[in-house]
């Protein structure tokens, strides 16, 4: 029997990469997964490959209507919600000089105001004892050139899980952040031009200690493990994964 045995799970973001790694996951450990994603094609395939243990709702989560659409299909299952992975995210890259007023919305449109009303629209299903966590990025903690409106998203995100952590927890709802460092998904090649992906990915490794880029299902692990009751003590935390980027 897996950790989440008879659990209730929602994954934003949740056609691949980290998205579709931790809805796996979750769903190998015995939830049932609620995923969500823009592109129709890109989440029937991810439904199709986790099976019987996914429920897939086509939406943007920066849109209310689609989250109001999402969580009516949770409502629906008459189980309340039990783990919450606020994943869903963009990065829209460009320098100080350059950057548009445009880049600054899609930033914060999606990866703040997105975030936000995901776990605000989700607040009223979450069983008591739930699990939210909230998919922030150790470039929150840095200052990487070109990515100054992404990473104070990231920052954004991870500042409103503290406060959502004190809100929620009278109702024993922990809240914690995941921050990824390095880690080789599909969202690599859609951040810089494919031609040069390869390079970037160099570079990237170039300052992970462990040598290698990470694994979304990596991230996953540490996503499930936050999900379940193995992590009960642990409350507005944030979790590196980043093969020891930010820590030596």
């Amino acid at each position: 029997m897996g950790t989440l045995e008879g659990k209730t799970a929602v994954v934003t973001g949740a056609s691949s990469g980290i998205g579709l790694a931790a809805a796996q996951r979750l769903a190998d450990e015995g939830a049932h997964v609620f995923i969500t994603g823009r592109k129709k094609p890109a989440l029937d395939a991810a439904a199709a490959s986790l099976g019987s243990a996914a429920t897939a709702v086509v939406g943007d989560i920066a849109r209310a209507a689609d989250l109001d659409q999402l969580y009516d299909a949770v409502r629906a299952r008459g189980r309340g919600l039990d783990v919450l992975f606020a994943n869903a995210g963009l990065a829209v890259l460009g320098p100080l000089a350059q950057a548009t007023e445009a880049d600054y919305e899609q930033n914060f449109d999606v990866n703040v105001r997105g975030t936000w009303l995901t776990v605000q629209k989700a607040a009223p299903l979450l069983n008591d004892g739930a699990s939210v966590i909230v998919n922030s990025s150790i470039r929150a903690d840095d200052g990487w050139e070109n990515f100054g409106l992404y990473s104070a998203s990231k920052a954004a995100v991870r500042s409103l899980a503290r406060t959502w952590a004190n809100e929620l927890k009278d109702r024993g709802i922990r809240v914690n952040t995941v921050s990824p460092g390095a880690i080789d998904t599909p969202a690599v090649d859609k951040v810089v031009d494919p031609e040069v992906a390869s390079a970037f990915k160099a570079e990237l490794v170039k300052g992970v200690p462990i040598g290698r880029l990470g694994r979304p299902e990596e991230v996953a692990a540490a996503v499930a493990f936050l999900a379940s009751a193995d992590s009960s003590f642990i409350y507005g935390a944030n979790l590196d994964i980043d093969g020891g980027e930010h820590q030596v």
